[in-house]
């Protein structure tokens, strides 16, 4: 459910490709945009995008005995392993050995074991950036944040850095949070030569986050001029602003749909097939031409759904896992109440209005908003010593829930986050999925304040539908799906009101947009802040949004969002009797 992912498996370098900053399935040279698979590094929930990899990374060449067959995997790792060890022994700041002996401890299923040489290595870096790169990269897929905040502090002190090494920074800048920076490494990039449709692509993302619509609608637009079917491009355009009669581009969209046949062997055309397909929807249904956009939303998601089959076992069994976890005994939330700034979650379904919720708190004198990290669920891996592997690591932890150090849980999380405040007294963890956290929270940070997104089923469900996730959503493309999605959800959110009453407050949607000073007030209340007139007019805020929101959490608070699905009324009907049923 939510993040099944590898969050925080260690990035596989691909060696011997000069100038190569992403593996080869990750580039998009000549205007073919590759396939986003499954695998996420860091959450953006508008697209499934990766962080770039210097490729060109240098590692450590131990011999490595050959073994045929996945049965002497663990048999070839322990030897290896065994031969890295040895050969600290002589040499132990060895950088690239150290980071090949985290991934091989990683790869043992050692979470835990994998960081303590990154973090050896961290503690006396090499002035050697494509080695920095690949350790930053292993210690942010570990959860090691502050360790990787160091290396790309030291990383910027390279003097004259080329267009690759600008454009890596703010790729893992961006991946930490940090988007402000990314931007400026990113137009630094771009001046000093960096010119693929991704370098293009990435930086436009990061120019809207920022709220600088045009400069976005600058750069995609000479992206697409040069690479007319780079589907990542398009979809970021028409998102950017409501497309209308006199400036859209609908004619030019379906023009490169005819040059795009279907082909369903080829994975990477299909997915750009269906890029396209919601641009021509997006398009139609900002042109209220309805019966048209759903036409072309149906064939984008069925596309998608062929691409990325949804898995309603899986997720029904973490479900089934978390509402049968043991209750455990609370912690007093004033006993042992650590030091400095105190999160606030944001959780609830995606697409449910948690970022108009961070942008009307992150208003507020005392509050910054981290965006949507995934540091709790990396920690809760990390302590409980898990390799995040889709429904199965969660599965794993709930077993283990008995032996897991919750002290050490917050302490651990409190310690990798709390400089994303800002010297502010609170900051805002906004990542959806941690509904299937609360349980943890409460048992790790009991003075942490956990605020619950509640929407109408069918707003909700139809804003996801309607969304293009790229590959990390497969439950938004198919409406039975999209039911049973929801249904997990629902389900979970009842079980945590039953078994933890209190542990979350419930924040309406139609509150927050109809009646919003007094949902505000109720909140702040909730969360011990005072009241700020601001609150109220969360347009104002000028912080970087790193969502599929970005564009419409900058105008001020409206209604629009409510009923939009009744445009599409008949052909949702099978989903709103799924969920009625429900």
């Amino acid at each position: 459910m939510f993040l099944q992912e590898n969050i925080c498996a260690p990035v596989r370098m691909i060696p011997g490709r000069p100038g190569a900053r992403c593996p080869p399935r990750l580039r998009a040279p000549q205007g073919k945009p590759a396939r986003r698979h499954g695998r996420r590094i860091e959450l953006i929930r508008g697209r499934n995008y990766h962080p770039a990899m210097n490729s060109t990374a240098p590692m450590a060449t131990t011999a490595k005995p050959h073994f045929q067959g996945q049965a002497d995997d663990d048999a070839r790792l322990a030897i290896t392993q065994q031969a890295l060890e040895s050969r600290l022994t002589q040499a132990p700041h060895d950088t690239a050995a150290l980071i090949e002996l985290a991934e091989v401890l990683f790869r043992r299923g050692r979470i835990r074991a994998s960081s303590r040489p990154l973090l050896q290595a961290a503690s006396r870096l090499p002035r050697n950036a494509p080695l920095i790169v690949s350790l930053t990269q292993r210690l942010v897929a570990s959860g090691e944040i502050v360790a990787a905040r160091a290396c790309l502090d030291l990383l910027e002190q390279a003097p004259e850095p080329p267009a690759e090494l600008l454009a890596t920074q703010a790729h893992l800048r961006f991946t930490i949070g940090d988007i402000a920076k990314a931007r400026e490494l990113m137009e630094r990039a771009l001046r000093a030569g960096a010119d693929s449709p991704g370098e293009l692509h990435m930086c436009a993302l990061l120019q809207q986050f920022s709220g600088r619509i045009d400069q976005a609608q600058e750069l995609l637009e000479r992206c697409l001029m040069r690479w007319p079917r780079f589907g990542d491009a398009v979809t970021v355009l028409v998102n950017l602003r409501r497309q209308r009669p006199e400036s859209h581009r609908l004619d030019w969209i379906e023009e490169q749909l005819r040059q795009l046949p279907r082909e369903p062997a080829d994975t990477d055309r299909e997915f750009v097939r269906a890029e396209f397909e919601y641009a021509r929807f997006k398009t139609l249904d900002d042109l209220g031409r309805h019966e048209e956009a759903w036409n072309a939303l149906s064939r984008c998601n069925a596309t998608m759904h062929a691409l990325n089959p949804y898995d309603a076992e899986a997720e029904e069994a973490v479900t089934s896992a978390l509402t049968g976890l043991p209750t455990l005994p609370a912690r007093a939330p004033s006993a042992g109440r650590p030091s400095g700034p105190v999160p606030i979650f944001i959780v609830g379904m995606p697409r449910s209005g948690t970022t108009l919720l961070d942008r009307i708190l992150s208003c507020h004198s005392q509050v910054a908003s981290a965006g949507e990290i995934i540091d709790f669920w990396r920690q809760l891996h990390w302590v409980a010593d898990v390799v995040p592997a889709r429904s199965s690591g969660l599965l794993q932890i709930v077993r283990r829930s008995d032996r897991i150090d919750y002290r050490e849980l917050g302490e651990r999380y409190l310690r990798q986050t709390q400089w994303r405040a800002q010297g502010k007294a609170y900051y805002l963890d906004k990542l959806p999925a941690n509904i299937q956290m609360v349980a943890f929270i409460r048992r790790a940070l009991p003075h942490a304040p956990i605020l619950h997104l509640v929407r109408d089923p069918m707003d909700t469900c139809f804003s996801n539908y309607k969304a293009m996730f790229g590959n990390i959503s497969p439950y938004s493309y198919d409406l039975e799906a999209l039911a049973h999605y929801h249904g997990q959800y629902a389900r979970l959110a009842r079980h945590w009101h039953t078994a933890l009453p209190g542990s979350m407050l419930d924040v309406p949607y139609d509150g927050l947009v109809q009646d919003t000073e007094a949902t505000v007030r109720r909140v702040l209340a909730h969360c011990g802040l005072a009241v700020e007139e601001v609150c109220f007019k969360p347009e104002r805020n000028t912080a970087p949004v790193a969502t599929p929101s970005s564009a419409q959490v900058r105008e001020s608070i409206h209604t629009r969002g409510l009923g939009q699905w009744r445009n599409y009324a008949r052909q949702l009907e099978p989903l709103r009797l799924a969920l009625e049923a429900q």
